[in-house]
């Protein structure tokens, strides 16, 4: 089955809004200094709750049944993540150096591949499986959001020094 979706997400939001055929389907909403994020696409509802310090990984809970069902494992680069839920294993990718391409692949031979920049993109996928298709731009937004904090931590003190 063949699945065409369309992303938006405005500027300061912290919602990423999905359509199909012009029909909003779903939403994935952070919740702003939680570390967490509620998604829901057709019907199904998913909370992603990131956890640890250093090496962090985020757990994935089905909200109907308040259940913890899968993870995800982050590398350290913040190019490629690990995703496992129930009985299925599969792997998140950037495909290009400019981090506006990305997928989803299993040994299965599902693959999701999503592009796009800050505010709005599109998932091209051959599953309908709305965690997997969840997942991919709730990884996407935990490695955009990572790299706003790498960048704070070096550009800060730089630019305290250069203002003393």
């Amino acid at each position: 089955m063949k699945t065409n979706l369309r992303w938006e997400k405005e500027i300061f939001s912290s919602t990423y809004s999905i359509y199909s055929n012009n029909q909003l389907i779903g939403k994935l909403k952070d919740k702003t200094f939680s570390q967490s994020a509620d998604g829901e696409l057709n019907g199904k509802k998913y909370t992603f709750r990131t956890k640890g310090l250093f090496k962090q990984h985020t757990e994935i809970l089905d909200k109907a049944e308040n259940k913890v069902i899968g993870e995800i494992t982050y590398n350290t680069w913040m190019t490629k993540a690990s995703l496992s839920f129930y009985d299925k294993k599969a792997n998140w990718k950037y495909d290009n150096l400019w981090s506006t391409k990305w997928s989803i692949f299993d040994s299965a031979g599902i693959e999701i591949k999503y592009s796009g920049l800050s505010k709005k993109g599109q998932i091209e996928s051959n599953s309908d499986d709305p965690l997997l298709l969840l997942s991919g731009l709730f990884v996407t937004n935990y490695y955009w959001q990572m790299t706003v904090v790498v960048l704070v931590a070096v550009f800060v003190p730089i630019w305290a020094t250069v203002l003393n």
